[in-house]
């Protein structure tokens, strides 16, 4: 897959400048993306999640249940007209966390908006329920992707586990 330059940020190179050999370098992608691959299974077996955004000087927090990887990327989708896009496009930092019962995760970031066609059509494959109210062509679907994500998962039992992507 081909770079996207202007994607790289300074804490990708500053890590990748660490690295002495190529092999320590593929062992740093493979481990970026298995712990990318981690948080995805626990939030798909969550089965919903809770986002928090900002608005103005209020939290808001509401449901979700779409999670997807995409071309080596965490995504979410909602729709441009509702509130929660717009506070996203205000202040791209969000939180979400969900539970399974016995652990909790807390996942931070910055979400950046996708407006090619290929991650909304992959999404809405991923979920087909969602086509009765949106679709990859129309002016409404959004499918954003995580930038800079630290995960905490979290138990009363064992001290908090940090992966990051």
């Amino acid at each position: 897959m081909p770079i996207d330059k202007s994607k790289v940020t300074k804490d990708m190179i500053q890590r990748a400048k660490q690295c002495e050999t190529a092999d320590e370098l593929v062992a740093l992608a493979k481990k970026r993306r298995n712990n990318m691959k981690s948080v995805y299974e626990f939030i798909k077996k969550c089965g919903v999640y809770y986002l928090a955004t900002v608005e103005g000087d209020q939290p808001r927090v509401r449901p979700f249940g779409t999670i997807n990887i995409f071309e080596g990327k965490l995504y979410i989708q909602t729709g441009k007209v509702k509130p929660v896009s717009k506070q996203i496009a205000a202040d791209p930092k969000v939180e979400l966390s969900c539970f399974d019962g016995t652990t909790w995760l807390r996942l931070s970031g910055k979400l950046v908006n996708d407006n090619r066609l290929e991650p909304k059509v992959d999404m809405l494959d991923h979920y087909p329920e969602l086509k009765a109210m949106y679709s990859a062509t129309d002016d409404n679907t959004k499918v954003l992707y995580f930038k800079d994500a630290k995960a905490v998962f979290s138990t009363f039992t064992a001290p908090p586990k940090v992966v990051e992507f």
